[in-house]
């Protein structure tokens, strides 16, 4: 049985703002006490893992025990069956240094070219450490398509690239509300809820 996260202060093991805000977003109603890792000063750990849950369960591990809290990291990317599953867990490695997702989606357009294949396919995995090594993990995913060329201002990342199933709009091109009720991260959270955080608020 999953371990209950039953008060505050949870460290959301990010630097990455739109991460931060939109697990805030989510975590909000449940009336915990969130803190950022960058809030606390904490370094942010190389991802040397070669799946999303190993470098989710590391930057967790790590918050975690610098903060002596419970911690929860998102490991997250765009998946694309044409280009062997790329970017995948180097999605952020794409945007270089600067974070510039911009150069990434064009990235991800050019080396698509003219495949007749363009869907993709968010996942999203959610680690939950506790400073005495225990720890929780959730997997979420949404399935899309990519268009060219970016639409939208609302989101993150490749948001701007992609459209999910059943929908017109790209996920940056939706409001807040409801891309978190169709996410990858969504999917990741309302698995955790049910596991960590029971039917509450």
């Amino acid at each position: 049985m999953a371990r209950r996260l039953t008060q505050g202060p949870l460290v959301v093991a990010s630097h990455n703002a739109g991460k931060v805000r939109e697990i805030m977003d989510l975590v909000r109603p449940f009336g915990l006490d969130v803190r950022s890792a960058g809030d606390l000063g904490l370094p942010e750990p190389e991802e040397t893992g070669d799946t999303f849950e190993a470098n989710a369960q590391l930057k967790a591990r790590a918050a975690a025990l610098g903060a002596g809290l419970p911690a929860l990291a998102d490991d997250s990317g765009l998946c694309v069956p044409a280009l062997g599953g790329d970017p995948g867990i180097y999605s952020a490695r794409w945007a270089g240094p600067e974070r510039d997702f911009a150069h990434a989606m064009a990235e991800v357009n050019a080396k698509l070219g003219d495949a007749a294949d363009r869907s993709a396919f968010f996942v999203c995995v959610l680690a939950l450490a506790w400073p005495d090594g225990h720890m929780e993990t959730f997997r979420g995913t949404v399935d899309g398509t990519l268009v060219w060329p970016p639409r939208g201002t609302l989101g993150f990342g490749y948001d701007p690239l992609f459209v999910a199933q059943g929908e017109t709009l790209t996920f940056g091109e939706m409001d807040p509300g409801t891309k978190h009720a169709l996410s990858h991260r969504a999917a990741a959270f309302r698995l955790f809820v049910d596991a960590c955080l029971g039917n509450r608020p």
